[in-house]
C-alpha cells in the first residue's frame, strides 16, 4: 500500500510513538525497564495493530480497531502515571494528551465507518 493510501491515523500514531520512545530513553534508569517498557510496548502494539487494520477487511479490520481503542486508553493511564512521578513534565503530558485524544477520535471513526459497511 503506497504511504499516501495509509491511514492518516497510522502516520500520526507513528509520530506519537517516535516522540514516546524519545522520552523513554530520558526516564531514570528504574522507571525505564519499569514503566518506560510498559509504555513503550503499548504505543509499539498500538501502531502494529492499526498496521494490521490497514491490510485486514471486514470483522477482522473491526476487531483490530477495537484492540486498538483499548491499548490507546492503556496509553492514556501510563501516560498518565508517568506525569504524576514527574517522569514527564506538565507541557510534555498536555502534547501527549493531545495525541492520544485525536488519534483516539480517528481510530473511532475509522471504527465507525467499518461498522457501517
Amino acid at each position: 500500500m503506497p504511504r499516501e493510501e495509509l491511514p492518516k491515523v497510522l502516520a500520526k500514531w507513528y509520530d506519537y510513538t517516535k516522540w514516546v520512545l524519545d522520552r523513554v530513553d530520558g526516564f531514570p534508569k528504574n522507571q525505564r525497564f519499569v514503566l518506560g517498557t510498559r509504555l513503550a510496548d503499548a504505543v509499539l502494539e498500538v501502531m502494529e495493530t492499526l498496521a494490521e487494520a490497514a491490510y485486514s477487511r471486514g470483522a477482522a479490520k473491526a476487531q483490530l480497531l477495537g484492540k486498538a481503542n483499548r491499548k490507546i486508553e492503556s496509553v492514556r493511564w501510563l501516560v498518565r502515571i508517568c506525569k504524576d512521578r514527574n517522569l514527564i513534565s506538565n507541557a510534555q503530558f498536555g502534547f501527549s494528551c493531545r495525541s492520544v485524544e485525536e488519534c483516539g477520535r480517528m481510530v473511532g471513526g475509522w471504527a465507525k465507518q467499518v461498522a457501517d459497511g
